[in-house]
């Protein structure tokens, strides 16, 4: 039996996903990892920076006089970097950011990436997504954790993408996850119009089709799923007062719906959020200064909500994104598909500051960083210390932690 999807309907941006190869599903993994008090209400928001993000002009090497020479327009200057240490610091874009690095809210992890790396938007996002470089595998790394974290099966929000569509990280065996681009327009087509909304239950309910699908019932329940949820959502988040300063950007809207849901008490185990496009290769500078301060303010204002309700503390943020930039720049004053760069874990749980070495520009794979971190390391960090699940089998192999959370 091979996995199919259904696309059930949509308006105003939501996308709801059924998997149908639920017969022969994994059985459940092992139980909670022991000695992570707190764990059943803690929550992952993964932020996706669409496009692959320019490490270099991130997290910059102001000490790095090779730097320079090869970014002769688009480099930071060093005076503008706000400083780490004496090699490192902050875009200027990301004030908002380094403020939570200096509260020990924000984790650096550098050199981030996987062997044998992809230069193609659609392999590497795809590989970032499912945590199989080596193969095409049908189900991402949080819908497998969704699926074997024994949760709540009446929930219809263990796991949440604000988003236009469902992203292959949360597509799972058993778990039906819920895509909403906004509130105002969840819901099914069909269940906006009586005549179509009639028609269909007719259809599912009719035992005088002249087929017999394994499937149907399951696209039915799926539907129904979708219409309470599209019902139950507005109840959970009504009366919520935002306590932060969000920017009126899409990233900005979104991790402030992502506050609300989390303050809901849903039991929203993983939201997911995306911002960009940060593949910059012409004129980067102007673009990606652009994101990383709406990157940067819209998490500031993140936190600042979720404290102001408690929540700081039982919220982990990671970013990712598919790729870095080449080291040098091109002749359109921009940079081309990299590969390693860093990422960011935020929250009141994370223990601040910087992990793993800086890559060394003049050690490089044909003009790009050398990865020094697996990306599986980080999500094993994110499932045994923060979740508080077992992650060799969601990961298929077992990498190390890192003693940021």
């Amino acid at each position: 039996m091979h996995r199919k999807q259904f696309l059930l309907g949509s308006l105003g941006g939501i996308v709801m996903v059924a998997n149908t190869q639920h017969v022969f599903a994994r059985a459940l993994a092992d139980t909670p990892l022991p000695g992570l008090p707190g764990a059943a209400d803690r929550c992952l928001v993964v932020v996706n920076l669409q496009g692959g993000n320019d490490g270099l002009n991130c997290i910059v090497p102001h000490g790095d006089a090779q730097y320079y020479q090869l970014r002769p327009s688009i480099a930071v200057p060093r005076g503008d970097v706000l400083g780490i240490d004496n090699h490192i610091g902050f875009n200027p874009a990301m004030r908002s950011m380094k403020a939570l690095y200096d509260k020990g809210m924000l984790a650096v992890v550098q050199g981030v990436g996987y062997p044998d790396p992809d230069h193609s938007h659609f392999r590497s996002t795809e590989i970032w997504q499912t945590a199989v470089p080596a193969k095409y595998e049908h189900t991402g790394w949080l819908g497998r954790y969704l699926d074997e974290a024994a949760l709540p099966k009446d929930n219809l929000f263990n796991g949440v993408a604000i988003a236009q569509v469902l992203p292959e990280a949360l597509v799972a065996e058993r778990t039906d996850v819920p895509a909403i681009a906004q509130v105002n327009g969840y819901g099914l087509l069909s269940d906006r119009q009586s005549d179509s909304r009639s028609a269909y239950r007719k259809l599912v309910g009719d035992d005088r089709l002249p087929f017999d699908s394994p499937y149907l019932a399951h696209v039915a329940q799926i539907e129904d799923h979708a219409q309470k949820g599209s019902e139950e959502l507005p109840k959970l988040i009504a009366g919520y007062k935002p306590a932060g300063a969000y920017p009126a950007t899409p990233l900005g809207r979104s991790l402030s719906l992502a506050a609300q849901i989390i303050a809901s008490k849903a039991g929203t185990r993983v939201l997911y959020v995306q911002h960009g496009s940060f593949d910059t290769h012409i004129n980067q500078k102007a673009t990606q200064d652009r994101l990383l301060g709406e990157l940067a303010d819209a998490m500031k204002a993140f936190y600042d909500d979720l404290e102001a309700h408690g929540n700081d503390k039982r919220v982990l943020t990671m970013t990712f994104s598919e790729f870095g930039r080449r080291i040098a720049e091109n002749a359109s004053r921009g940079t081309d598909h990299g590969e390693a760069s860093p990422l960011f874990l935020a929250g009141g749980g994370v223990k601040g500051g910087v992990y793993g070495a800086y890559p060394d520009l003049g050690d490089t794979n044909q003009g790009n960083l050398r990865f020094g971190t697996d990306f599986r390391s980080v999500y094993a960090t994110v499932l045994e210390r923060w979740l508080g699940r077992p992650s060799e089998g969601i990961l298929q192999g077992k990498f190390p932690t890192i003693a940021a959370v």
